[in-house]
């Protein structure tokens, strides 16, 4: 014979899950999963995004900012879309505000906490 008899056996039929309260237990590990990833990764991201947005929205003239290239200059001029940033002395460079990465007051200002 081809099929061994263990085969051939019908296996019984699986238990009901318990209904919604089973799939409700089967949802949860999921569910918490979404919950911590929420609290720990997604939520802390945008709100360094606001920031970052809202610092960028008001740069002004004398703002050190650092460009997401890596280029650290102060800002010597604001347009609607771009900022001349000096990176050098008389070396000035146009550079797009969606590409600034960071922004610092000027150095001699004092924080506004103190």
């Amino acid at each position: 014979m081809l099929v061994p008899s263990a085969f051939a056996q019908s296996a019984a039929a699986p238990a009901a899950s318990g209904g919604f309260l089973g799939t409700l237990i089967g949802i949860a590990p999921l569910l918490l999963i979404f919950v911590a990833f929420y609290f720990l990764l997604i939520r802390p991201q945008s709100k360094r995004m606001k920031t970052l947005q809202a610092s960028i929205a008001a740069v002004k003239r004398g703002d050190q900012v650092v460009t997401a290239g890596g280029v650290i200059g102060r800002v010597t001029k604001v347009e609607d879309a771009f900022v001349e940033v000096e990176i050098a002395p008389n070396t000035r460079i146009r550079v797009v505000k969606a590409t600034i990465a960071e922004v610092t007051p000027p150095a001699g200002a004092k924080p506004a906490n103190d």
